[in-house]
């Protein structure tokens, strides 16, 4: 369905993508990960023909003329930054986008109406988007993209600077894109949304990808440690026997709790209570995609 092939692209002595390879198959979301200025906005925006790769190969459904009408007609792009007229008002842009996309008459009509639905925007669609809030523009900013039905939809950070209610109504749509075999690409450097709705997830910094697999197995394989927490049984306990049973560098204990790292922490777990070492309560945090993040770069996303 989609595929890049050693893609380049410079802005003067910037190199925003370098050598960029993957291919997204039919119906799956595949989601590019990293910190701003990691080159995801220019692969949109070469995904979508607006911008030209200095050297490589992109095709969306086997056609590499992404400029083509049979290429753009089958393109929904969510972009970055807001892309509405503030002066109209949502039945406005609607109407305005879809014509746009050679819609007329009944079918432009019931488009809008359930894009207005999608949106949740029906009570003010004859408002001007100058009123709206951030959340509201986020929404209709997605709802303008879904007008002409597309079969491939195009995701720059659609939920950036959203309150809560918003950003899990984009979600909601989002997931129902994918429910309806969409293909979708979702670019975002929230770890928490990749991990959430992506089924492939490919990890960027400075232009180049450093990982690419599903969620589980990109955790598994860059990770890391689970970080355990153990509340120890009131009155027994003795630290020494503790640490020499784990024989964990990370382990320590303080008044009552245990904390270590551990790659296997269920087989650290039963042997200290095969050794009749008591725990009153248990924590673990698994790694997730900071983790992953972190261990491939050395800093964390918060960081960048």
């Amino acid at each position: 369905m989609i595929s890049v092939r050693n893609v380049y692209k410079r802005y003067g002595r910037t190199v925003a993508l370098d050598g960029l390879s993957f291919e997204v198959e039919e119906g799956t979301m595949f989601g590019l990960l990293g910190p701003n200025g990691a080159g995801k906005t220019t692969l949109i925006s070469c995904l979508c023909g607006m911008v030209h790769p200095d050297q490589g190969e992109l095709c969306i459904q086997g056609l590499a003329d992404l400029t083509q009408i049979d290429v753009r007609s089958c393109l929904g792009v969510v972009p970055q930054s807001i892309a509405l007229y503030e002066e109209l008002s949502a039945l406005g842009n609607l109407r305005f986008f879809g014509r746009l996309f050679g819609l007329s008459g009944a079918q432009l009509e019931e488009r809008v109406e359930a894009c207005l639905a999608i949106s949740l925007l029906k009570d003010r669609a004859k408002d001007s988007v100058a009123t709206y809030s951030g959340g509201m523009k986020r929404r209709l900013n997605l709802a303008c993209s879904l007008l002409h039905d597309p079969k491939v939809i195009l995701l720059d950070e659609p939920t950036v600077g959203v309150d809560p209610q918003s950003r899990n109504l984009i979600f909601d749509t989002i997931e129902n894109m994918k429910a309806q075999g969409k293909t979708l690409i979702y670019t975002t450097h929230y770890m928490e949304e990749a991990q959430r709705m992506c089924d492939r997830v490919a990890i960027m910094d400075a232009g180049k990808i450093l990982a690419l697999d599903s969620v589980p197995n990109l955790i598994a394989q860059y990770g890391g440690a689970a970080r355990v927490e153990a509340c120890l049984t009131d009155g027994v306990v003795d630290k020494d026997q503790i640490l020499s049973r784990l024989d964990n560098e990370t382990a320590c204990v303080v008044d009552q709790t245990l904390r270590f790292d551990s790659c296997n922490p269920l087989a650290e777990l039963t042997g200290l209570y095969n050794a009749g070492i008591q725990l009153s309560s248990l924590k673990m945090e698994a790694a997730d995609l900071e983790d992953v993040f972190l261990n491939l770069t050395g800093r964390t996303l918060r960081d960048t």
